[in-house]
């Protein structure tokens, strides 16, 4: 997944925020008394002083303006932004090298949520106390990927549900009065638009197809939206059966067709974004992030204006279902200052704090009353569909080996789509593989 850096409102929303922040305790010296043991669970948080929050790179620098707000309210409880590489994969991998050598150099974690079972269970996150957070407040569907065997190990701080943008004046210049609902009917609107002269040469779709998380999320959201399950609710891998293989096929075809763009092989989010902005693409799934660099007017988008959001399309009978993207912040387990962590992450994940990532940036916000606020609607119409992405989405496998499960996910995936497997043995294989790691 996309790891996604903040912007920092000015003006009226940074005194709003610099309330918030003073409202979040005092910034006096360390007490005496020891911060939790390691794995120690949520009891007895009480060291203060600097710490570090750990995420992908701030390529906009936006991130460290935030801390700098926190930083001028609490001069003795300085947080420090150390990045990690754009990778999600890389992310997980520098986090879990920090953990196994105890290192107390990572406070504060930027988790994927599909990572929040695996570090739990290997205790390199603590459990977090549930009632310094405004959980309740949350979509429940989002509070859910912040628990490990129902205790609060994280809390969420953004979520993410995959949405299909297209371009509403090549639909409307074909005639088309509406969006499509499955994959089915996508194609052929794509057919009809390249038949026009304002659609002529167009790509028709595309999504995240390289060999990295984002492949895991794409391939999933093809078997949930074909009505099959990679493994069901018990967590039990139930990849190969005609659904799951409905999915993928859909896939399959549309690269064998053309349909899906050549290029999307090598797809993550940002290429993929480049090529719908430049007007290369009609149909595109993507994380809402895409919606506010989409619609910008100072020549770098050549499609502002010219395009909407919609709910990913199903594949047969079945209704589309996004995975459920996101991420969380968590207190490694090794780490010092753990009463500044817990104090800093309440601040960074409130509900003033996100509704300025949405406003600025487009992110997906985890408060059920940001969702609902009719002038947020206003101002990003795609939040109604949003909104039912994330409470329908299907969580990806809540293993404690996910890096093992993502990455035979991926191997089956890519194998399928460029054509070195077929289908029925690309699942096949990643069903013995998936009740080998989950046994």
């Amino acid at each position: 997944m996309r790891i996604r850096a903040t912007r920092w409102a000015a003006g009226a929303a940074l005194l709003t925020a610099s309330s918030l922040l003073a409202a979040c305790g005092g910034s006096g010296s360390s007490d005496t008394a020891s911060s939790s043991a390691a794995g120690g669970g949520a009891a007895a948080a009480t060291e203060r002083g600097p710490i570090t929050y750990v995420q992908g790179k701030d390529v906009s620098g936006t991130v460290q303006a935030q801390l700098d707000e926190w930083n001028t309210a609490h001069p003795n409880e300085k947080v420090t932004l150390v990045e990690l590489p754009d990778a999600a994969d890389a992310q997980r991998q520098q986090m879990i090298q920090n953990a196994q050598t105890k290192s107390d150099a990572y406070t504060v974690l930027s988790v994927d949520v599909v990572w929040v079972s695996e570090f739990a269970a290997n205790r390199w996150i603590d459990e977090l106390p549930a009632d310094k957070f405004n959980l309740d407040k949350m979509l429940p569907a989002i509070t859910e990927t912040a628990k490990y065997r129902d205790k609060v190990y994280s809390v969420p701080a953004s979520s993410d549900g995959g949405l299909l943008y297209y371009r509403t004046d090549l639909l409307k210049a074909a005639g088309i009065a509406a969006p499509p609902k499955t994959f089915e009917e996508m194609q052929a609107t794509c057919t009809t638009v390249q038949a026009t002269p304002e659609g002529k040469g167009i790509g028709c779709f595309a999504g995240q197809y390289e060999k990295y998380e984002g492949l895991t999320v794409n391939f999933a959201e093809a078997i949930n939206s074909a009505g099959g399950v990679i493994t069901d609710s018990s967590g039990k891998p139930n990849v190969n059966t005609a659904e799951a293989k409905a999915g993928v096929n859909a896939l399959v075809d549309g690269f064998k067709s053309g349909f899906i763009a050549k290029e999307a092989i090598t797809y993550r989010e940002e290429p993929g974004r480049q090529a719908f902005q430049a007007g290369k693409l009609l149909f595109h799934r993507q994380w809402p992030y895409q919606f506010s660099l989409a619609n910008k007017t100072d020549g770098s988008s050549k499609v502002a204006g010219k395009f909407a959001v919609t709910a990913l399309p199903g594949i047969g009978s079945a209704a589309g279902a996004s995975s459920l993207g996101g991420h969380n912040v968590a207190v490694s387990s090794f780490a010092k200052n753990k009463a500044t962590a817990i104090d800093f992450i309440s601040w960074f994940t409130s509900e003033a704090n996100q509704r300025i990532n949405l406003t600025k940036n487009s992110n997906a916000p985890t408060f059920t009353a940001l969702y609902d606020d009719p002038a947020l609607a206003e101002q990003f119409p795609y939040l109604p569909a949003l909104k039912a992405s994330i409470e329908h989405a299907v969580p990806r496998p809540k293993v404690v080996k996910y890096g093992d499960v993502t990455a035979a996910i991926q191997d089956a995936a890519y194998a399928a789509l460029t054509g070195a497997k077929t289908t029925d043995a690309a699942l096949a294989e990643l069903q013995d593989k998936l009740t080998t790691l989950t046994q």
